[in-house]
């Protein structure tokens, strides 16, 4: 699980996000981080008393496993778009051709995602238990990006960025608002409105910024001693001091909603905390087996049903160290790891974004996400004196975030095929009638094809008609859906099925409806903004 907290949420959306307002917004992260923490160790309660991972459980409830598999497969969609592969493809194309990529690199960059999703996949095919070869891959990547990152933050990031990255996880309230008329919703200010109501007319303001894109002075038309335009503010301290609510920016909902769906873990990817707790043997999971690799895999067979303990003293003891093991994954590696890698990649964009030609590039940043900040670096003032110090890093920014994007991807993919694995095996007789128990490696690999040939798809349609960055905010968004649903059900499969004594407590319940409400509240926001009034226009009813 410690791979899957450092991925597009932290190294594109975490990029941008910060690059566009600092660390003041590092609170959504924490939030939603928060909520996964609580996810999570709903999903391991439920293994280690069963051995079987949670979704399995929710195939026995009504109506039935079809309809469940159903409602799960509509909110897996966003894992079928390969967002991360691609861009790491336009990274890729980065390195070869040395610069930027563009709109008329569209080819190149559609040939190396085909590529990369098809080199991202032969990992998967060795290795024994497929989890112990994840496990190897993605701890690799944890300590090879956080070390660049710190070493990098260290010695160039500034004090001053370091306190606002930090400080920005308290800032709780912070949002994007208007600080001038925008009726239109467009993302400009109107002229001829007085938003402030302070009797002058509102225009974006003139602004000067220094080359952190700080603002150094600004002219005052309307003479109200404010700077009127985009800005951030703290929407309870505003709320408290004038009694109103200020005008959010909703222009880019989007977006905040994408970061809150990629940090740390994000989507149906924390529910298979429970299908690696079973893999790696804790609790009741060391009596079901697991899933072996194609390659190397030893003839391990697989239940399609759980084992569970009686509630005895013994039992019940032994219970408790399990749970403290859950804790301490959770708590001590999971939550501070997740923030640490939200945060290291933060600092990195805060001090070299502001150098890059895409800073105020809207239409290149579609394409280049994920190169802001190196390409930040090999412009920097820092390096003016040495210049091959600003390529070289430039080369290493560009190979680090191969290293975050790709077994990113690799993980979705094996999160896929793993949890509907599990799910066909749990929840189809006919699939069970048709194999033996040490053959669910198949499954597998069936859908391991299937999965890649959609994938192939997928990237070629939006590298065609759309860019890298639409399919980052589109999956982001996705999974704010589904992490929001299945939170409340994994809550009720967890007090329908478990024992008394071993059901959540009231502090774990109301986490699990805190992130439930709190994703699908973001879902909604998006939703009403974004997509409400495509459907209106469509089906003519304005």
């Amino acid at each position: 699980m410690c791979g899957i907290q450092l991925a597009g949420g932290e190294w594109l959306l975490g990029s941008e996000i910060t690059a566009r307002y600092g660390g003041s917004l590092m609170w959504i992260a924490l939030l939603v981080i928060v909520g996964q923490v609580f996810y999570n160790m709903e999903c391991g309660r439920y293994a280690l008393y069963t051995g079987e991972p949670v979704f399995t459980g929710l195939m026995r409830n009504k109506p039935g496993p079809r309809f469940w598999m159903g409602i799960l497969a509509l909110l897996s969609l966003g894992a079928f778009i390969p967002g991360l592969s691609t861009a790491g493809a336009a990274v890729l194309a980065a390195v070869l051709l040395d610069r930027v990529p563009t709109e008329e690199d569209r080819g190149l960059v559609t040939l190396l995602a085909f590529l990369l999703l098809g080199g991202i996949s032969l990992p998967i095919l060795v290795g024994g238990k497929i989890y112990n070869m994840m496990q190897a891959v993605m701890m690799t990547k944890v300590f090879s990006v956080l070390g660049f990152c710190l070493v990098i933050g260290i010695l160039f990031v500034t004090p001053a960025n370091w306190s606002s990255v930090f400080s920005g996880f308290f800032k709780v309230g912070n949002m994007p608002v208007v600080l001038g008329e925008d009726r239109n919703e467009n993302g400009r200010l109107d002229l001829g409105e007085d938003f402030d109501r302070d009797g002058h007319l509102d225009v974006v303001e003139p602004v000067e910024r220094d080359h952190r894109g700080k603002i150094i002075s600004f002219e005052d038309l309307d003479g109200d001693g404010k700077w009127d335009g985009e800005n951030v503010t703290n929407v309870i301290t505003h709320r408290l001091d004038t009694g109103e609510w200020p005008i959010l920016l909703l222009t880019q909902i989007a977006l905040l909603g994408a970061f809150a769906g990629y940090a740390g873990g994000g989507g149906l990817g924390n529910s298979t905390y429970s299908n690696y707790c079973r893999d790696k043997g804790w609790g009741m999971g060391s009596v079901v087996g697991a899933i072996p690799s194609a390659v190397g895999g030893r003839r391990i067979t697989l239940s399609h049903i759980g084992s569970v303990f009686e509630i005895n003293d013994k039992n019940m003891k032994r219970w408790k160290g399990w749970w403290r093991y859950i804790m301490c994954d959770q708590l001590l590696i999971w939550f501070p790891g997740c923030i640490m890698g939200m945060a290291l990649p933060a600092l990195l964009s805060m001090e070299f974004s502001v150098h890059s030609s895409l800073f105020h590039d809207s239409a290149g940043i579609e394409w280049a996400q994920a190169i802001i900040s190196a390409d930040g670096m090999r412009h920097a003032p820092h390096f003016v004196a040495t210049p091959l110090l600003g390529e070289l890093l430039w080369f290493l920014t560009l190979l680090v975030g191969l290293l975050v994007l790709l077994p990113s991807q690799m993980s979705i993919v094996e999160d896929v095929c793993r949890r509907w694995t599990d799910i066909f095996w749990s929840g189809s007789k006919r699939v069970r009638d048709n194999m033996e128990s040490h053959q669910v490696g198949k499954i597998y690999y069936r859908i391991l094809f299937f999965y890649v040939a959609w994938t192939f798809a997928c990237a070629w349609y939006f590298t065609q008609y759309e860019s890298p960055k639409v399919m980052i905010l589109i999956i982001a968004n996705l999974n704010n859906i589904a992490i929001g649903l299945t939170a409340f059900f994994i809550l009720w499969n967890n007090i329908k099925f478990l024992p008394a004594e071993i059901r959540p407590g009231w502090v774990s319940r109301v986490g699990m409806i805190c992130c439930g409400c709190i994703y699908l509240g973001l879902a909604g926001l998006v939703f009403y903004h974004k997509q409400l009034p495509i459907i209106i226009d469509l089906l003519g009813l304005q």
